[in-house]
């Protein structure tokens, strides 16, 4: 399949990925109390009020992009760290989730297994996967970094916190020189057959 057909047929299955892993965070963030997402016009599953363009198309073309951040406010939260940890959460399940359901349908639905429909639902299972996967990596600003920080002493939480600044770099590097590659393939083709088996394949 060349760069254009993949960017054609997976563009949608990216959009909604994004679109469904912001509004999941926004969703949960407003019902623990902050109102942030909601006020900002974050609280809505419309894709352009998600989607970064310009982190979208560097998806295809470098293979690594990103949505617009839905803003949060932990200070609304009742138990902050514990508030963060379940919106830090949201994005990932959510993106496993959509993709368990797109299989199902996949398996189901007979029209939805020829041509264009085919290739469309396989892009779409395996971008919320590796969406959901690769969030989960430890690394700020990604979500497996809120995560990790929930579970850590709140002093080395704040400096870990800090180390937002310059983690961006490190994460680079390690797409670049392909080092989490072999982790995302893993977890895309296990979570993959996974999932189909659990849809009734």
């Amino acid at each position: 399949m060349t760069e254009l057909e993949v960017l054609l047929y997976g563009l949608p299955g990216l959009v909604v990925a994004f679109t469904f892993h912001e509004y999941a965070h926004a969703l949960v963030a407003t019902l623990l109390g902050d109102p942030t997402a909601r006020r900002l016009g974050r609280l809505s599953l419309n894709p352009l009020v998600h989607i970064d363009w310009i982190g979208l198309l560097l998806l295809f073309i470098v293979h690594f992009g990103w949505a617009k951040p839905v803003p949060v406010n932990p200070g609304y939260f009742r138990h902050p760290r514990r508030g963060m940890l379940w919106v830090a959460l949201a994005g990932p399940a959510t993106n496993f989730i959509l993709a368990f359901i797109l299989a199902w349908l996949w398996i189901h639905i007979p029209f939805l297994q020829t041509g264009g429909w085919n290739v469309m639902i396989q892009l779409a299972i395996m971008f919320n996967i590796a969406l959901g996967a690769f969030n989960l990596i430890p690394i700020p600003p990604l979500d497996g970094s809120r995560i990790a920080a929930a579970f850590m002493p709140e002093s080395l939480a704040r400096r870990w916190d800090q180390f937002e600044r310059y983690s961006w770099i490190i994460l680079l590097l390690l797409l670049v020189t392909g080092v989490l590659q072999p982790f995302i393939s893993a977890v895309i083709n296990g979570l993959g057959r996974l999932m189909l088996r659990a849809a009734g394949l």
